[in-house]
Protein backbone atom coordinates (compact mmCIF):
# COMPACT_ATOMS: atom_id res chain seq x y z
CA UNK A 1 0.00 0.00 0.00
CA UNK A 2 1.50 3.09 -0.99
CA UNK A 3 2.77 5.69 1.94
CA UNK A 4 0.72 8.64 2.10
CA UNK A 5 3.05 11.97 1.86
CA UNK A 6 2.10 15.70 1.90
CA UNK A 7 4.11 17.90 -0.30
CA UNK A 8 3.99 21.65 1.29
CA UNK A 9 3.79 23.57 -2.20
CA UNK A 10 1.43 25.03 -4.44
CA UNK A 11 4.28 24.02 -6.91
CA UNK A 12 2.57 21.39 -8.91
CA UNK A 13 6.48 21.59 -11.37
CA UNK A 14 7.82 20.53 -7.89
CA UNK A 15 5.32 18.09 -6.74
CA UNK A 16 5.63 16.31 -10.02
CA UNK A 17 9.72 15.89 -10.00
CA UNK A 18 9.17 14.72 -6.69
CA UNK A 19 6.02 12.36 -7.52
CA UNK A 20 8.35 10.82 -10.36
CA UNK A 21 11.19 10.55 -8.45
CA UNK A 22 8.98 8.74 -5.76
CA UNK A 23 7.37 6.52 -7.67
CA UNK A 24 4.26 4.00 -6.98
CA UNK A 25 5.50 3.34 -3.09
CA UNK A 26 4.18 6.85 -2.02
CA UNK A 27 1.14 8.57 -2.69
CA UNK A 28 1.73 11.82 -3.14
CA UNK A 29 -0.30 14.90 -2.59
CA UNK A 30 -0.18 18.44 -2.28
CA UNK A 31 -1.20 22.18 -1.46
CA UNK A 32 -2.44 23.33 -4.99
CA UNK A 33 -5.97 24.35 -4.84
CA UNK A 34 -6.18 23.25 -0.81
CA UNK A 35 -7.37 27.09 0.98
CA UNK A 36 -7.37 24.98 4.43
CA UNK A 37 -4.03 25.28 4.94
CA UNK A 38 -2.09 28.80 4.97
CA UNK A 39 0.47 30.06 2.73
CA UNK A 40 4.08 29.81 4.86
CA UNK A 41 6.24 33.01 4.93
CA UNK A 42 9.47 32.25 4.09
CA UNK A 43 11.41 34.30 6.38
CA UNK A 44 14.46 31.59 7.28
CA UNK A 45 18.18 33.00 6.01
CA UNK A 46 18.41 29.75 4.65
CA UNK A 47 17.16 26.47 2.55
CA UNK A 48 17.23 24.66 5.27
CA UNK A 49 15.28 26.96 7.91
CA UNK A 50 12.56 27.68 4.95
CA UNK A 51 12.13 24.17 4.87
CA UNK A 52 11.51 23.66 8.27
CA UNK A 53 9.38 26.60 8.55
CA UNK A 54 7.33 25.18 5.87
CA UNK A 55 7.26 21.56 7.08
CA UNK A 56 6.39 22.06 10.72
CA UNK A 57 3.70 24.15 10.08
CA UNK A 58 2.55 22.29 7.58
CA UNK A 59 2.14 19.39 9.71
CA UNK A 60 0.80 21.44 12.65
CA UNK A 61 -1.97 22.39 10.63
CA UNK A 62 -2.60 18.76 9.48
CA UNK A 63 -2.41 18.29 13.19
CA UNK A 64 -5.01 20.76 14.49
CA UNK A 65 -7.48 19.42 11.90
CA UNK A 66 -7.09 15.94 12.51
CA UNK A 67 -5.46 15.09 15.81
CA UNK A 68 -4.99 11.37 14.65
CA UNK A 69 -3.16 12.61 11.51
CA UNK A 70 0.34 11.35 11.47
CA UNK A 71 1.52 11.87 7.61
CA UNK A 72 4.64 12.67 6.57
CA UNK A 73 4.81 16.03 5.30
CA UNK A 74 7.49 16.98 3.33
CA UNK A 75 8.87 20.53 2.41
CA UNK A 76 11.80 21.74 0.36
CA UNK A 77 13.43 25.34 -0.31
CA UNK A 78 15.58 25.17 -3.53
CA UNK A 79 16.89 27.95 -5.62
CA UNK A 80 20.45 29.10 -7.61
CA UNK A 81 23.64 30.25 -5.99
CA UNK A 82 25.49 32.00 -8.75
CA UNK A 83 29.42 32.46 -7.61
CA UNK A 84 29.92 35.50 -9.50
CA UNK A 85 26.44 37.57 -7.75
CA UNK A 86 27.92 36.56 -4.10
CA UNK A 87 25.51 33.84 -4.27
CA UNK A 88 22.56 34.99 -5.58
CA UNK A 89 19.56 34.46 -6.36
CA UNK A 90 19.78 32.33 -3.21
CA UNK A 91 17.39 32.19 -0.65
CA UNK A 92 15.39 34.62 -2.86
CA UNK A 93 15.56 32.88 -6.01
CA UNK A 94 11.83 32.57 -7.02
CA UNK A 95 10.95 36.03 -5.96
CA UNK A 96 14.78 37.54 -7.25
CA UNK A 97 12.73 39.71 -9.66
CA UNK A 98 9.81 41.20 -7.08
CA UNK A 99 7.48 39.17 -4.64
CA UNK A 100 5.31 38.17 -7.57
CA UNK A 101 7.54 37.75 -10.57
CA UNK A 102 7.14 35.09 -12.88
CA UNK A 103 9.63 32.68 -14.05
CA UNK A 104 10.61 34.70 -16.84
CA UNK A 105 11.09 38.15 -15.16
CA UNK A 106 13.30 36.30 -12.74
CA UNK A 107 15.21 34.42 -15.53
CA UNK A 108 15.72 37.57 -17.22
CA UNK A 109 16.56 39.35 -14.40
CA UNK A 110 19.58 36.78 -13.69
CA UNK A 111 20.80 36.85 -17.42
CA UNK A 112 20.56 40.35 -17.28
CA UNK A 113 22.87 40.88 -13.89
CA UNK A 114 25.54 38.42 -15.52
CA UNK A 115 25.96 40.42 -18.30
CA UNK A 116 29.43 41.89 -17.65
CA UNK A 117 30.49 37.68 -17.00
CA UNK A 118 31.38 37.36 -20.42
CA UNK A 119 33.75 34.22 -19.39
CA UNK A 120 31.87 30.74 -19.51
CA UNK A 121 33.82 29.69 -17.09
CA UNK A 122 33.91 32.32 -15.13
CA UNK A 123 29.51 32.02 -15.22
CA UNK A 124 29.89 29.06 -12.29
CA UNK A 125 27.06 28.08 -9.81
CA UNK A 126 24.85 25.47 -8.51
CA UNK A 127 21.23 24.55 -7.76
CA UNK A 128 21.06 23.45 -3.98
CA UNK A 129 17.42 21.93 -2.48
CA UNK A 130 16.81 21.29 1.47
CA UNK A 131 13.91 19.32 2.29
CA UNK A 132 12.49 18.83 5.83
CA UNK A 133 10.15 16.04 6.89
CA UNK A 134 8.00 16.75 9.85
CA UNK A 135 5.83 14.02 11.39
CA UNK A 136 2.49 15.80 14.04
CA UNK A 137 3.84 19.49 13.85
CA UNK A 138 7.75 18.40 14.47
CA UNK A 139 11.07 18.01 11.87
CA UNK A 140 12.06 14.72 12.35
CA UNK A 141 15.03 14.99 9.71
CA UNK A 142 16.77 17.33 7.20
CA UNK A 143 18.02 16.50 4.09
CA UNK A 144 20.08 18.35 1.55
CA UNK A 145 21.76 18.30 -1.64
CA UNK A 146 23.22 20.22 -4.64
CA UNK A 147 24.08 20.12 -8.44
CA UNK A 148 27.26 22.60 -9.37
CA UNK A 149 27.13 23.69 -13.31
CA UNK A 150 27.43 26.86 -15.71
CA UNK A 151 25.29 29.28 -16.51
CA UNK A 152 24.86 29.87 -20.10
CA UNK A 153 24.06 33.63 -21.86
CA UNK A 154 20.50 32.57 -23.42
CA UNK A 155 17.60 30.29 -22.39
CA UNK A 156 17.50 26.91 -24.39
CA UNK A 157 15.33 24.33 -24.42
CA UNK A 158 11.10 23.58 -23.18
CA UNK A 159 11.68 21.26 -20.21
CA UNK A 160 11.68 22.17 -16.52
CA UNK A 161 10.88 25.18 -14.86
CA UNK A 162 12.59 28.69 -13.39
CA UNK A 163 16.19 29.01 -14.13
CA UNK A 164 16.36 25.54 -16.02
CA UNK A 165 16.97 26.98 -19.64
CA UNK A 166 20.08 28.42 -18.53
CA UNK A 167 21.33 26.21 -16.48
CA UNK A 168 24.31 23.11 -18.07
CA UNK A 169 25.07 20.68 -15.13
CA UNK A 170 28.68 19.48 -14.61
CA UNK A 171 29.54 16.35 -17.27
CA UNK A 172 26.70 17.80 -19.35
CA UNK A 173 26.42 20.22 -23.07
CA UNK A 174 22.42 20.69 -22.50
CA UNK A 175 20.59 22.57 -20.34
CA UNK A 176 18.10 20.65 -17.43
CA UNK A 177 15.16 22.36 -19.80
CA UNK A 178 16.91 20.68 -22.81
CA UNK A 179 17.56 17.44 -20.82
CA UNK A 180 14.59 14.80 -20.53
CA UNK A 181 12.80 15.01 -17.37
CA UNK A 182 13.71 11.19 -16.36
CA UNK A 183 17.73 12.55 -17.07
CA UNK A 184 17.21 15.59 -15.01
CA UNK A 185 15.60 13.96 -12.00
CA UNK A 186 18.93 11.51 -11.95
CA UNK A 187 20.90 14.24 -11.48
CA UNK A 188 18.94 17.19 -10.05
CA UNK A 189 20.04 18.64 -6.54
CA UNK A 190 16.28 17.58 -5.73
CA UNK A 191 16.98 14.22 -6.37
CA UNK A 192 20.26 14.23 -4.71
CA UNK A 193 17.95 15.77 -1.83
CA UNK A 194 15.11 13.48 -2.37
CA UNK A 195 17.02 10.33 -2.15
CA UNK A 196 18.36 10.72 1.59
CA UNK A 197 14.91 11.24 2.05
CA UNK A 198 13.73 8.40 0.71
CA UNK A 199 16.08 6.44 2.18
CA UNK A 200 15.38 7.78 5.83
CA UNK A 201 11.25 6.79 5.25
CA UNK A 202 12.21 3.54 3.70
CA UNK A 203 13.80 2.56 6.69
CA UNK A 204 10.99 3.33 8.91
CA UNK A 205 8.48 1.39 7.00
Amino acid sequence: MPQPLLIATRNRHKTGEIAAMLGESYWVTDLKGNTVFPEVEETGATFIENAVLKAVQISAHALRLNPEDDTYVLADDSGLEVDALGGAPGVRSARYAGEQATDAENLALLLHNLNCVTDLAARTGRFRCAMALARRGEVVATFEGACEGRLIFEARGEHGFGYDPVFIPEGEKLTFAELSPEVKNRMSHRARALMHAVSWLRERR
